[in-house]
């Protein structure tokens, strides 16, 4: 997607469902509206993540991995 470079989504937990999708993105979109829509066009419902956090980068490994457990909590 224009304005985004890299992104990873990790579950949180959520009384009601048990854990919900949050999307961690690394790039210029500064609109979290712009990209759900442009995902609702494209993936199930209940793939969409249900926040967007822009990041100035996602911690990484010493081989590149991403560290999920160290993205902050929403």
């Amino acid at each position: 997607m224009p304005g985004v470079v890299e992104v990873a989504v990790i579950g949180v937990p959520d009384a009601r469902r048990g854990e919900v999708p949050i999307a961690y993105f690394v790039g210029d979109a500064a609109d979290p509206v712009a990209l759900e829509d442009a995902l609702r066009a494209q993936v199930a419902s209940f793939k969409i993540p249900r926040a967007f956090v822009r990041v100035e980068a996602l911690p990484r490994t010493a081989l590149g991995k991403v560290q999920k457990h160290r993205l902050p909590t929403p």
